[in-house]
Formats: C-alpha cells, structure tokens, sequence
C-alpha cells in the first residue's frame, strides 16, 4: 500500500509500540463555511464514566471508560472471538503477546513468500458510511456534511459510549484506552523532550488541528444538540483518543477508490522497517489482504509496512522510534533562513510568498543526500540582488512546484550555497548535542511511579529520535565539509595552474 503522506527523501533497542495501520490521510480537519443549521433530535445516547488518571493537563481531564491496556491479551481474545462470529473467515495468525508492539499477529502455521493473508470482508470495515447506534446523531452530523476525519472520530465516540449496546463494541474493548500518539504529550513535554527536532512543531500542529476542529464541532452542533452530544461525553479528552486511534489505524485503500477505513483485526499487524508489503482491498476474494514479502515460521510475528515514514513521523502517529539505522526511509529535517539583514530580504520573501514558502524553511534530509529543493532554497539565500531575476525560478525550484526540470546550478555560488547549508547544520547539531547531554539530568519532576515510568519513557523516545536524527545531520555535515574541500582545493589547483602559465609567458 503507497504511502499517503507527503513524499520526502525521505524500541531504547526497540520500544514497544501499539499494532497500528499506514496511510492514514493528511487532511484538513474543519471545513470552511458554515454548515446548514440542523434540527435537534429527541433521543440521548450516553454512558456513565468514571476517573481515570489521564496524562492531560488537569483542566482537559474527563475519563475514558473504555479501551484497555494496550498489551491486555483478554480483550484480544474477545475481538478474534467476535469476529470469527462475524463473518472473518479462518486465518493463519493470532494476536499474542510479542516482543515488538506489545501485542501483534503471529503465524499459527508455515506461511509462504508470496501469499495473501487476512480476507478481512467489507461488512466489518468501519467507514464514513457505517450505520450509527445512534442514528439521530449520524444524522446531524451528516446534515451538516461534516468530513470523514471529525465524522469518524465522533462515530468512535459515539459508539464507545454506547457500549455493550454497539456493534462494534468488542473492538473498542480491544482498541488502547490512551493510544501511543504525541497527542499525549503535554505542551510541557514537547518543549522539553523534543526542543532540538523538528518534528516538534508538527507535533503542535496537530494537536492544534484536533483542539480546533472539537472546538468547532462543539460551537457549531454539539452545543446545539446537547441531548445527542453531551459534553461528558463528547469532549476534548475523548476526542484526543479518537483521533490517536485514527492517526494510529486508519487506512487508505487504493483500490476502493482511496476510501478511509478502520479495519479490525487487520490493525493488529506491527510495523517492520524491513517489510514493504502492505494493506489493500483485493477484489477477487472481496476483502482487505496484504501479500507477505517474506515466510514466516509457527511462532514468528507477521508484519507489514506502515510506509516510508521517517523516524520522527512514526514517533508522531504511532509513538515508537525504531533502533537507530534500521530504517531506510529515515530523515531529518533542516531549517533553512534567509536574514533580514541580507540586502534582497525583501525581493526574495516576496518570491518565496508566491510559491507557498516562507525565509524560514525546512527540508528533509537522508543519510544519501539532500533533495533539490533545498539546494535551490540555497541559492536563493546566497543570491545577491543583482542575481535576482532569477529570485522567481529559484522559490519554485525549491517549492517543488516547478512543472519542467531544470538544472539550477550557479557555479559562482555553489561555495557559497553549500557553507550556507554547513552553517545551518551545523548549528541544528550543537541543537541536539546539548539537549542530549543535558536529558540525562533533566528534573523528572513526578511523585507517582506510573508517572515516573512515563516520564522516563518519554525520554528515551526523545533521546532515540534525536540520536538518528543528528546522526543524518553528521552524515550531511562529512559530505559537505568534504564536498567545500574538494571545490576549494580544485579552484586552488585552477588558480596556480593559472600562475605557472603566466610565469612561462613571462
């Protein structure tokens, strides 16, 4: 199954990490307008709660009555039951306690390379379209065209609420009460965990993005339809689950015409950096398959790919960080700034404007290299004004939104550009170089031992994602200092060959 992220260059040992699916689907939360105003309905769907004790800062804290633990074999077990019951035909896996992802699928039986498993059937995939225990709340929300993502998260809450009433109530049992997801992580903790990456920001992005789109469905329908949406219910704390579960496990399917879908019993499957076999809706047997890409043994975990995700992304979705240089596809992002001392700042920001980017930019980097669009950016930065006819061409070489390929090589500046991007590396270095010397005595800060173990958890997180990406950042860092040594030791050879000829003709 293809990614669906954006392309890029793109547990301590291996952490332990949830079963989670690929693909799920970058995609605006909120929509844009105002939807039509929707008449209230008579019926209440609710479900008594009680506390837990959530990670949350205290003002977001509500309870979460449903889920397990994430490594509780007893709910699996009831979900295997359920859906055998349901129509999911005989398989050649489990879910056992494993080694990698706390619970997973492993092999019952001698599985060959090459042969398609699960035939999980469409009338248990959960989608946009899954009839409602509570149909009057479906109703609103669909009279209100309210997307997939927000309508699929309310449907899970919906449906967790109702509890051994639903249809689905076996698999919200197995689903985790807290999924691994930065959503998770307080404000605090971003900061002080993942000050020196990038994906920090990304990290506060989306949890902005789901604290506005609960914020907007809360004024526009759930304030107007209280008996259907009570806040006890539908609130910011269930809603951070219900997006850590789709983040986690939703599924794109290509071909079903790229439709969203939560698949269970297939979201059991862990990920594996060494596999490329991934989820899909196979006609022929009218259900959702994956191809092993390797055999597996009687006893041995089954895996398939989350996809070509990068370290920092995979901690993002999913909260795991795979052992340093075992994934292919890792990378770490750069941050490039044009300043605004440099005497075209204006000219160039402009251009950048145009082409959707800012003088503050990142780029992804991998141990092989850079991607053009950084060195283009590059140019651009090291250009002086009387270069800047090309200012324009440059912002959208480095959008990657120029449609024709060309080679934006400007040997006059190469030197230059190449420092520029050394300068910055080198600096993101020292970034991470200090936070890791300085975690090791960071004040924990924590009076409980459930606390004390997330904490430290957390931090190795944060230490794992930071080492492999400062470890991409000194590959980049050699290839250039190298690559400037070359260039300068070539002019060098240039200029006395140059020196010797005007002696001779002398």
């Amino acid at each position: 199954m293809a990614s669906t992220s954006p392309t890029i260059f793109r547990p301590p040992p291996l952490h332990s990490h949830p079963p989670h699916n690929p693909h799920f689907a970058s995609a605006s939360f909120l929509w844009n307008s105002p939807p039509p105003a929707a008449t209230a309905s008579r019926l209440r769907c609710s479900v008594s709660t009680t506390p837990n004790s959530s990670v949350l800062p205290a003002a977001d804290r509500t309870s979460i009555a449903w889920g397990c633990e994430i490594e509780s074999l007893e709910s699996a077990s009831g979900l295997q039951q359920w859906l055998s019951q349901s129509g999911l035909p005989p398989q050649k896996m489990a879910i056992q306690r494993v080694e990698v992802g706390e619970r997973g699928l492993v092999a019952l039986k001698n599985i060959r390379k090459g042969e398609k498993l699960l035939f999980v059937p469409p009338s248990l995939f959960i989608t946009a379209d899954s009839e409602w225990g509570c149909p009057e709340a479906g109703d609103v929300l669909k009279r209100n065209s309210v997307p997939d993502w927000p309508l699929l998260a309310t449907y899970l809450i919906s449906e967790a609420s109702l509890m051994k009433s639903s249809r689905w109530s076996d698999y919200i049992s197995a689903l985790p009460r807290q999924p691994y997801s930065l959503l998770y992580w307080t404000r605090q903790e971003l900061d002080q965990y993942l000050e020196a990456s990038q994906i920090r920001e990304r990290a506060i992005e989306r949890v902005n993005n789901v604290v506005g789109t609960y914020n907007d469905l809360k004024l526009r329908i759930f304030s107007k339809h209280p008996q259907l949406f009570p806040e006890e219910i539908f609130n910011l704390e269930t809603f951070k689950w219900s997006f850590g579960i789709l983040f986690s496990r939703l599924v794109r399917l290509p071909s079903m015409d790229g439709r969203v879908a939560l698949i269970p019993w297939a979201d059991m499957l862990n990920h594996s950096c060494d596999v490329e076999t991934f989820l899909d809706y196979d006609k022929s047997s009218q259900g959702v398959v994956f191809t092993t890409d390797r055999a597996y043994q009687p006893g041995e975990q089954v895996f398939i790919s989350y996809g070509k995700k990068s370290n920092g992304e995979l901690l993002l979705s999913y909260g795991f960080v795979p052992k340093e240089g075992t994934n292919p596809s890792d990378s770490a992002e750069l941050r490039l700034q044009i300043k605004k001392s440099d005497k075209a700042y204006r000219e160039k920001m402009d251009a950048l404007k145009k082409h959707g980017l800012s003088t503050s930019q990142c780029f992804p980097l991998q141990v092989t290299g850079w991607p053009i669009e950084l060195m283009a950016y590059a140019y651009l930065a090291v250009s002086p004004p009387s270069v800047s006819a090309h200012f324009e061409e440059l912002a959208a070489a480095a959008s990657n939104k120029d449609t024709v390929k060309k080679d934006f090589r400007f040997p006059e500046l190469d030197e230059q550009a190449m420092q520029f991007i050394l300068d910055s590396c080198e600096l993101s270095i020292s970034k991470y170089s200090k936070f890791l010397q300085e975690i090791g005595t960071m004040d924990l800060d924590v009076t409980s031992p459930k606390q004390l173990n997330r904490r430290v958890f957390l931090k190795q997180l944060a230490v794992d994602l930071c080492t492999s990406e400062r470890r991409i950042l000194f590959r980049t860092q050699y290839i250039l200092r190298r690559r400037l040594r070359d260039l300068r030791s070539g002019e060098l050879r240039a200029l006395r060959l140059f020196d010797g000829l005007r002696n001779i003709f002398k």
